[in-house]
């Protein structure tokens, strides 16, 4: 099995870490893992994420074998299966974040209310249905509904997305929070007014460059 260097277990459970002291996970809820090949490394079960170490972190392969003091994430089936279905993926980030959660327990995709949408690759976030946690069933679910994206919700569980590295996929979760506590302060105050999806298109095309300065010939 491949071995992980010290830096990719220290940023790993610094992570993991930071998602508690933002109040996206409390006590040991939601996971997370960076990928290497066919192998990833990934948080354990029943840690509080303030007490978790770069030692504590266990390294597996996508089919399940692991080695180590302890068992992985009770979730790791679904980091599999999305790193499958993802190739793009190299970190992944589960959070039963307040607001995110509270959407996906109302069984509501996060819809175009708001150009930033678009930025997770679609014109929505999807809405994964409802599985037992830990199950390949729950796995499967979450595969087909970030398949193109880069986050989705899980029904009556939380959420989870994923990025090139620790610190896109931290500020991907983030956002996803923010803009689910965003849309449902708009439910409260009455009805969103969507975008359509030619206004979602132009903004992905715009999201495409963002950030990125003009070459000087």
């Amino acid at each position: 099995m491949q071995s992980f260097p010290a830096s990719a277990r220290a940023e790993i459970a610094d992570l993991y870490r930071t998602l508690g002291a933002r109040g996206l996970n409390v006590g040991s809820t939601g996971n997370v893992s960076e990928r290497r090949g066919e192998a990833m490394l990934i948080t354990p079960t029943g840690i509080h994420g303030d007490e978790v170490t770069p030692d504590d972190l266990v390294e597996m392969r996508l089919d399940g074998t692991w080695t180590g003091r302890v068992a992985p994430s009770s979730e790791w089936q679904m980091h599999a299966a999305i790193y499958r279905a993802a190739p793009a993926a190299r970190v992944i980030v589960h959070t039963h974040s307040d607001h995110a959660t509270a959407l996906a327990c109302l069984g509501m995709p996060l819809p175009a209310f708001h150009y930033a949408v678009a930025g997770f690759g679609g014109d929505d976030v999807r809405l994964a249905p409802y599985a037992t946690f830990g199950t390949p069933d729950l796995a499967a679910l979450a595969a087909a509904a970030i398949v193109g994206r880069t986050a989705c919700l899980l029904a009556n569980h939380g959420m989870i997305c994923h990025g090139p590295d620790a610190a896109t996929a931290l500020l991907t979760a983030i956002r996803l929070e923010t803009l689910a506590r965003q849309y449902l302060i708009a439910l409260a105050a009455g009805r969103p007014i969507l975008l359509s999806q030619t206004q979602m298109r132009d903004a992905q095309a715009r999201y495409s460059t963002y950030g990125q300065q003009e070459m000087i010939a």
